[in-house]
């Protein structure tokens, strides 16, 4: 049986795959909590939660490694990340490195443990959830500036799946960043970004995770590898037709300009 690692699940986009991968394919799903404690909702009999898996510690990648040992994952998709909105002179110091670590950071320390200790080898896929705001490309001034530390960790993420996909190709490990949709998620909400659910075509966390679920098993292989995914399509870029041309926007699949 198939088997998916999800780093970062026990709410939003991560929890929703946590479901689609244990129910809608019946997969052996590993799930990882930053607490101790899980809720019984989220318990299901091929899901095994690994606790106390902490993205802003060091050890993070060593510590989900060694709650790995002697397995091996298909497919790892890291959805953890943190979103705090910022202003030209009022950018936020300590808010800016946490958006930094979780985001961009964690994610070699876990990819480069789990491959040493072969948790991730020859056909597996990692999956790294960034965002269509880490692309430069589609920047543009009708959006404006601020939020540095989540528009440059999301770039920032791009570059690392980038990289990562250079070191692994060899090891046929094949490295991905994905623009996952725009989400009805309490992290939008914390933001204020709930005011664009409707306009932008927010989508619930669970069609986002089969959207992405299905690319990711159908679609991404070694000859996507070091590359940048809208699964869903343009329709919710705001910047898309303006920086792109309407011309080419689309539904479904779409490589993401850096």
């Amino acid at each position: 049986m198939p088997s998916t690692l999800i780093v970062g699940a026990t709410r939003g986009l991560g929890k929703a795959l946590v479901t689609y991968y244990a129910e809608r394919l019946s997969y052996t799903v590993y799930a990882t909590s930053r607490s101790s404690d899980v809720s019984p909702s989220l318990k299901a009999d091929n899901v095994s939660w690994l606790t106390g898996i902490d993205l802003s510690k060091p050890s993070c990648g060593k510590d989900l490694a060694s709650s790995l040992k002697g397995k091996t994952i298909d497919t790892c998709i890291v959805t953890a990340g943190y979103f705090v909105t910022e202003d030209f002179g009022e950018a936020k110091w300590d808010e800016e490195i946490k958006m930094y670590t979780l985001s961009s950071v964690a994610p070699v320390f876990v990819v480069q443990e789990l491959v040493k200790a072969s948790i991730l080898s020859k056909g597996s896929k990692v999956v790294l959830v960034s965002s269509e705001s880490g692309s430069i490309t589609l920047r543009h001034e009708q959006e404006g500036g601020g939020n540095y530390g989540h528009h440059g960790s999301k770039a920032a993420l791009n570059m690392v799946a980038k990289q990562l996909s250079f070191d692994l190709k060899d090891e046929g490990v094949a490295v991905v960043s994905v623009h996952p949709s725009f989400m009805r998620t309490e992290m939008t909400k914390g933001v204020g970004f709930d005011k664009f659910w409707d306009a932008g075509g927010a989508l619930k966390p669970e069609e986002a995770a089969r959207i992405l679920g299905e690319w990711v098993e159908k679609e991404f292989s070694l000859d996507k590898t070091g590359t940048y995914w809208a699964p869903r399509g343009t329709q919710d870029i705001g910047n898309w037709d303006v920086v792109m041309g309407k011309e080419t926007a689309k539904d479904g699949p779409v490589q993401l300009p850096w």
